[in-house]
């Protein structure tokens, strides 16, 4: 018996996790001159510089899957397609407000848009289908944890 491997849904499956992965790694570039996390004063609970491009390289992965499955079911409609690709766009421009801009309290108005924007992307996924929906709640947690962090960091940085 000969196993058939599906070219097409191997290469949507690529792209789909390639595209945040890839931008995210673009925005790491452009920000990394711009870095002064271990400068700022931090809220409790705030994790090791380290951490945050390991949580992320994971959380774009786990978006590009899921928008994959969506995509390979042909369930990615117009609504869902747009709540993806805003919160992308919004995600992505976060850290270049937050840490090359240093606008603290308009990125932390940013990353409360983009928490909507998540929450209203992982219902949209969920009901569509519910792995890719559930895949995306590590993200909706860590999205509201930066938000916390966030507000802190402006808090106490003046």
């Amino acid at each position: 018996m000969a196993i058939q491997i599906n070219w097409e849904k191997i290469k949507l499956y690529v792209i789909s996790i390639a595209v945040p992965l890839g931008l995210g790694a673009v925005v790491g570039f452009i920000i990394s001159g711009a870095m002064d996390y271990e400068t700022l004063k931090q809220p409790p609970l705030s994790p090791p510089s380290f951490l945050f491009p390991i949580v992320w390289t994971i959380l774009y992965a786990l978006m590009g899957i899921s928008f994959g499955m969506l995509k390979d079911k042909n369930s990615a409609d117009t609504n869902v397609s747009w709540v993806y690709y805003v919160q992308l766009f919004v995600n992505l421009l976060w850290p270049i407000i937050f840490f090359s801009l240093k606008w603290r309290l308009l990125a932390f108005i940013w990353i409360v848009v983009l928490d909507i924007l998540v929450a209203v992307m992982t219902v949209r996924f969920y009901r569509k289908d519910s792995t890719a929906g559930l895949l995306q709640i590590p993200y909706l947690i860590w999205v509201l944890f930066a938000s916390y962090l966030n507000l802190g960091v402006y808090l106490l940085n003046g």
